[in-house]
């Protein structure tokens, strides 16, 4: 079992049912899902590119990424509906744990100059995003192979019901906040 989830029921779930007041477990807001999304706009002109965030993707998260597809034509931008122009992954259960557990005590403090992640990217409903620049920051991307720097959002699905509860959520799980 991941150690973050262990962490949560021990830990987060006494804390949250102190600090707001809830009379059962069940009413503690949880983790639900994390997508990690990598658009790509220069496939368009070099489709090994592709091939590589796949490769990258897979590697960062332990899940093999769905190629996202176009869904309409824009001629300024030379796309066709259908064309390949990113990849994504939703990791859930034993995965999202330990992707959040990598994301939070390893990737984030590799960041250069970091001060902390802003408290606004909540979306009203207690749901986070997060936008990373550089792909290299995760230990299992190998930077000699590395073509092109490229950056990634990162969505964090709560059962929150508001962004005060999912800021309490994610900030007892270690996330580390600008203050």
């Amino acid at each position: 079992m991941a150690r973050l989830r262990d962490f949560y029921r021990q830990e987060v779930v006494p804390k949250m049912m102190g600090e707001f007041g809830y009379t059962n477990q069940m009413q503690v807001p949880r983790l639900v899902k994390i997508i990690v999304n990598m658009g790509l706009g220069e496939a368009l002109q070099n489709p090994k590119m592709i091939e590589n965030s796949l490769a990258e993707m897979a590697q960062i998260t332990g899940q093999k990424p769905v190629v996202t597809k176009a869904r309409r034509s824009i001629a300024n931008f030379k796309l066709r509906t259908g064309m390949s122009i990113g990849c994504m992954v939703t990791l859930r259960k034993e995965r999202m744990y330990e992707f959040f557990d990598r994301l939070v005590n390893v990737a984030i403090p590799r960041v250069r100059d970091f001060k902390g992640i802003s408290r606004r990217s909540f979306d009203g409903k207690g749901n986070f995003t997060l936008g990373i620049r550089e792909q290299i920051i995760f230990p299992e991307i190998n930077y000699d192979k590395v073509e092109k720097i490229k950056g990634m959002n990162v969505t964090i699905v709560t059962t929150a019901r508001n962004d005060e509860e999912g800021r309490a959520l994610l900030k007892h799980m270690g996330m580390p906040f600008r203050n």
